[in-house]
């Protein structure tokens, strides 16, 4: 007997994603995001979920997931009542690539109700370099290396 079957390769090959944590503004922050990066944004709550929790809380998310055009993943959720929250600490989502108006796109769009940490400029290594925290607190750097 033959069987056919198609393996989407792209979904086996190993990948390295932030997943971001907040108390309960994932979906404002993700929204956020993806009008800032664009994309698609999958959002599932607790309440599509069988599993405990206060029903105060159906509305939250348990996993959201942003999918970029230009192939960027960023996930979060938020963090129960039931469980502690930490907020962000010791990471920055970093951003990089050779576009330089779509990603100075990027660093004004994040930037906007944020504090800028270091502002974009040009670094001893060349291209532009820049350090953020966005309205939600979440770390970002930003590197543009325009081709030569």
């Amino acid at each position: 007997m033959n069987a056919s079957f198609s393996v989407d390769v792209e979904a086996l090959m190993p990948s390295l994603n932030p997943y971001l944590s907040f108390r309960d503004n994932t979906r404002e922050a993700m929204e956020f995001y993806q009008s800032v990066l664009g994309g698609e944004l999958d959002v599932m709550t607790f309440e599509n979920f069988e599993m405990p929790h206060d029903p105060a809380e159906n509305n939250l998310i348990m996993h959201a997931q942003l999918t970029t055009p230009d192939g960027f993943v960023l996930m979060a959720s938020d963090t129960p009542s039931t469980m502690e929250y930490v907020a962000p600490a010791g990471f920055s989502v970093s951003l990089g690539g050779e576009d330089e108006a779509k990603f100075r796109g990027f660093w004004e769009g994040l930037a906007d109700g944020g504090t800028i940490t270091m502002p974009l400029s040009a670094p001893e290594w060349g291209g532009l370099f820049g350090m953020l925290v966005d309205r939600f607190g979440v770390p970002w750097m930003m590197s543009i290396s325009p081709s030569e």
